[in-house]
């Protein structure tokens, strides 16, 4: 063997050693950053805290988009408060979460949670409104939220069985033009009432 045939080899072991030290590394900073969306999002992004979006199960597409808009600060990132964890009641944001997320890593993440199960809610719902909502989803939500919005693969979040009150949140931000929406969904929000609000977020809230 020569000697430029041991060097080549003691350089590709180097390169093959470094992209595994690499890879190890930010396999553990996903892993950290995981564990710190649990604290609110809960395990596998399973929310029990009705004013915390259930994201477990979501599409990639739909979670890096999001976590992008905050790291832009293209969404709005009220103060909170970590729900459980070793922070417990200090106060946080999803802005200065994602501050510290590379974005490179952030489909990572996203990856991560898409591959979960959506654990729908289970809350109180009214029974009139729910069939109320039905009808307006039928008419003007289902063509993007599928099924009832309980399709990932739609990349237009699933509002089924998600959380009633973290839905009228989401909507009002949407009508005070507080976070991206898309065109489509902007001209359909014009024609809704309050009441029609209600109604969807009931029938969505009845999806269990």
């Amino acid at each position: 063997m020569t000697k430029k045939t041991n060097e080549y080899i003691v350089l590709l072991c180097s390169v093959l050693f470094s992209l595994g030290l690499a890879s190890n590394v930010f396999a553990v900073d996903v892993n950290k950053v995981v564990a710190v969306c649990a604290n609110c999002h809960g395990i596998g992004g399973a929310s029990t805290d009705q004013t915390v979006p259930i994201i477990g199960g979501y599409s990639v597409e739909f979670l890096s988009n999001n976590m992008k808009a905050y790291k832009n600060k293209e969404r709005v990132c009220p103060d909170t408060v970590y729900r459980s964890g070793n922070l417990k009641g200090n106060t946080t944001s999803m802005c200065l979460v994602l501050d510290n997320v590379n974005y490179e890593d952030i489909p990572k993440v996203a990856e991560y949670f898409s591959q979960q199960k959506f654990v729908r809610s289970k809350q109180i719902f009214d029974p009139e409104l729910a069939k109320k909502g039905k009808d307006l989803h039928d008419d003007l939500c289902e063509s993007c939220h599928t099924a009832s919005g309980t399709v990932a693969g739609d990349d237009a979040g699933m509002t089924g069985g998600q959380w009633m009150f973290y839905l009228r949140e989401a909507f009002d931000e949407f009508l005070a033009d507080m976070r991206p929406i898309p065109k489509k969904m902007k001209d359909r929000f014009k024609i809704l009432s309050k009441d029609d609000i209600n109604a969807l977020i009931n029938y969505y809230g009845s999806i269990q």
